[in-house]
């Protein structure tokens, strides 16, 4: 059997590869860029690395040749770089995925593809149940509503076995801080650890639906090694609800010193809430370990301390 990664050099990536070589896959492949991923991810790790971008053909179908799955995670990543420069989105992510489905239709390749829980935007209904109307408020968010319409339009007409799932705000170690686009969790516990002030837009109540990679790498490996398939798409986390404020209490806890919090305005784009109902994923998947925010949070502290030790 063999699967194929793309932006398999990032942080989900570069964890799937790592699981899906445990869960016994004889040959896994990556295709990465390393726009936002680091080939220093996957040292170590006995798989074929393609240099190159989901938007070089050539490098593309040489990567997904003879392919079992594509799990397709390679994109454009953050709202507010989306903002920046849409163009740049929307052509990794949204172009980037349709030629991700071209080259698994050529390979008759299951794909499993990663949208994100920002289509939902501006909908106020929660939880966030996936037969909501979608109501994007960023580009990054419209270019994930794209590439899941599409890989579902692709099973609908050429019959291309497909999977969308939405992830919801996914932390854990190997996601890099330290940059103008960096996630919550690793830029607050980065800078938690260097004794730095959090910065934290808006009043730090906003809640996010915060999903361990162990769990997301979990149901992927499944997703591709099994080609589960979906006519719909998918939400994939846990059904959980913590507030910005409620992660910095459990980063405190684990570092064992007080934070300084400095709020600044809201950023465009921004989702207030989210909260994932994971009915469609249970029935689906219903053998996944939940890991809970709290253990979550100390792994993810454990392996960044580490990695600022190894500097």
């Amino acid at each position: 059997m063999k699967i194929l990664v793309t932006g398999g050099a990032g942080f989900i990536g570069s964890n799937l590869v790592r699981r899906l070589l445990s869960d016994g896959v004889e040959r896994v492949t990556v295709i990465d860029d390393f726009f936002s991923g680091f080939r220093s991810n996957l040292d170590g790790v006995d798989v074929e690395i393609i240099e190159g971008s989901i938007l070089d053909p050539e490098a593309l179908t040489r990567a997904a040749a003879d392919a079992h799955a594509i799990v397709h995670l390679a994109a454009r990543p953050s709202v507010p770089r989306s903002i920046k420069d849409p163009l740049a989105s929307h052509h990794a992510n949204a172009t980037g995925s349709l030629a991700v489905l071209e080259a698994a239709r050529a390979s008759h390749s299951h794909v499993v593809l990663a949208s994100s829980s920002s289509v939902y935007g501006a909908n106020p209904v929660l939880p966030r149940v996936e037969d909501q109307r979608p109501m994007p408020i960023s580009p990054y968010a419209v270019s994930k509503l794209a590439a899941e319409s599409y890989a579902l339009s692709y099973q609908a007409v050429y019959g291309v076995s497909v999977l969308p799932f939405r992830f919801f705000n996914v932390y854990g170690p190997r996601q890099a801080a330290g940059h103008a686009y960096a996630a919550v969790v690793p830029e607050f516990t980065s800078r938690a650890l260097r004794g730095e002030a959090l910065t934290v837009h808006g009043d730090g109540l906003q809640t996010r639906d915060f999903t361990f990679v162990d769990t997301v790498t979990e149901v992927l490996s499944l997703a591709a090694r099994e080609q589960r398939r979906s006519a719909e798409p998918v939400n994939l986390a846990l059904g959980s609800r913590s507030s910005l404020l409620d992660v910095i209490e459990m980063i405190e806890r684990e570092t064992g010193r007080p934070l300084l919090i400095e709020h600044t305005a809201v950023r465009p784009g921004d989702v207030r809430d989210s909260h994932a109902d994971t009915a469609r994923l249970r029935r689906l998947f219903p053998e996944i370990t939940a890991v809970p925010l709290e253990q979550g949070i100390t792994a993810t502290v454990d392996w960044m301390r580490q990695s600022l030790l190894a500097r």
